[in-house]
């Protein structure tokens, strides 16, 4: 593989101030600070089961909610996921995986065509696992899939939110680290690119 497949993606607002790096060649390795720490817990363990080096630097309006630094993260992850992968040659492209958690299940099966679209299954009986609103986990996906260009669907069944929402991610980690896994030379597709 002659590409490296790292990107830096900054983004900074009247509401947040966010810088991702990440390496999808990596080890696994993190750096995590959103202010948020369910959120930061998550995101390490999507770097640790991807394989993914990331790092994370989020400051956000947290005294109005967390809306604003969740769904810009996604947007800011997502932009650096699609910057690493480039063109997306040779890339597996297609990636799933089903995870448990204790009583949870849940399910990933990506697409990374160009094409973002989010269908999500999941019903959240709290309103937030620690300091995390479980509101967000949706946005947070429907965020990264839009910036990405991936078609992601998820669903997720159990009695835990936080069982849940943790599978998800590490479901949702697994998934993207089999569809970015280099196969081969050729862009699958039959249209020639992604």
């Amino acid at each position: 593989m002659s590409q490296s497949r790292k990107a830096s993606v900054s983004r900074k607002t009247k509401e947040t101030d966010i810088t991702i790096e990440i390496n999808l060649d990596g080890s696994g390795k993190s750096a995590i600070d959103t202010g948020i720490g369910f959120f930061d817990h998550m995101l390490d363990a999507f770097s640790r089961h991807s394989g993914y080096d990331l790092t994370v630097k989020a400051v956000g309006d947290l005294h109005v909610d967390a809306h604003h630094l969740v769904e810009d993260s996604g947007i800011v992850l997502g932009q650096a996921v699609a910057d690493a992968l480039g063109d997306k040659r040779g890339i597996a492209r297609f990636g799933e995986a089903r995870i448990p958690m204790d009583e949870a299940l849940a399910e990933v099966a990506i697409d990374i065509s160009g094409r973002s679209f989010l269908v999500m299954e999941a019903d959240f009986f709290s309103p937030v696992v620690g300091t995390y609103s479980t509101q967000m986990t949706k946005h947070f996906f429907e965020s990264f899939a839009s910036a990405a260009g991936i078609n992601m669907n998820m669903k997720v069944e159990g009695d835990n939110d936080h069982h849940k929402t943790e599978a998800l991610f590490k479901a949702f980690a697994y998934a993207m680290k089999r569809a970015t896994v280099i196969e081969g030379q050729e862009i699958k597709s039959t249209k020639g690119v992604l």
